[in-house]
């Protein structure tokens, strides 16, 4: 089935209301929703730099306040 939007035409608002109600509706069902292989292998490696000390965690709003200052 293919279904075709009008995104040309569509306000950013209307957009964002159509990805809502398609993320919306993927919540439904989540167990027929299935990662793709290589998020596995991402996380994996993440974990792997994690329990080498390769890479660590930060406190949300010192990530956030970094990120601020790094864009302005």
């Amino acid at each position: 089935m293919q279904i075709t939007l009008p995104l040309k035409k569509m306000s950013i608002e209307e957009k964002i209301r159509a990805m809502e109600e398609i993320w919306d509706d993927l919540c439904q069902n989540p167990k027929k929703l299935s990662s793709p292989s290589w998020h596995q292998e991402i996380l994996l490696d993440r974990e792997d730099k994690i329990k080498n000390k390769a890479e660590e965690f930060s406190d949300w709003e010192y990530a956030k306040k970094n990120i601020r200052n790094t864009l302005s």
